[in-house]
C-alpha cells in the first residue's frame, strides 16, 4: 500500500539540531527495504502560487492557501506493507522530532469503474 508523508515544520517543536538530522541513513534504510518512490524538500510557502478557478476565470494569488504557523516543508511517498511499517518509517524521520510527519494512504482513482 502507498503512504504520503508529509513532513510539516512544527514551531512547538524542539529546536532543530544538525547533528540529529539522520535523514541520509532514514533514506538509505527507505531504499534498503525497497520502500522508496519518491520524495524531496519543498521551497518555503512563501515561494507557493495557490491556483483556483471561478466563474471560468484562473486565480493566482502568492503563497499558500491557508495561514498557518505550520507548514509543508517536504514530502516522501512510500509503498510498504501496511500502516503500522507507515507508522515505524515516519518515527524514524527526523522530522518527527524536530517537526511532525503526517501519514497519509494514497486514495486510488478508479478511472471507468
Amino acid at each position: 500500500m502507498r503512504y504520503l508523508l508529509l513532513i510539516v515544520s512544527d514551531p512547538a517543536a524542539p529546536a532543530y539540531v544538525p547533528e540529529e538530522d539522520n535523514i541520509e541513513e532514514w533514506v538509505a534504510d527507505l531504499e534498503r527495504r525497497g520502500a522508496a518512490i519518491v520524495g524531496d524538500r519543498l521551497r518555503p510557502p512563501s515561494d507557493a502560487t495557490t491556483v483556483t478557478v471561478r466563474d471560468g476565470k484562473t486565480i493566482l494569488t502568492d503563497g499558500p492557501f491557508t495561514e498557518s504557523k505550520e507548514w509543508i516543508a517536504g514530502f516522501d511517498l512510500i509503498e510498504v506493507d501496511n500502516l503500522d511499517e507507515a507508522i515505524e518509517l515516519a518515527a524514524a524521520h527526523p522530522m518527527a522530532r524536530f517537526g511532525l510527519v503526517e501519514v497519509r494512504p494514497l486514495w486510488p482513482l478508479e478511472l471507468g469503474a
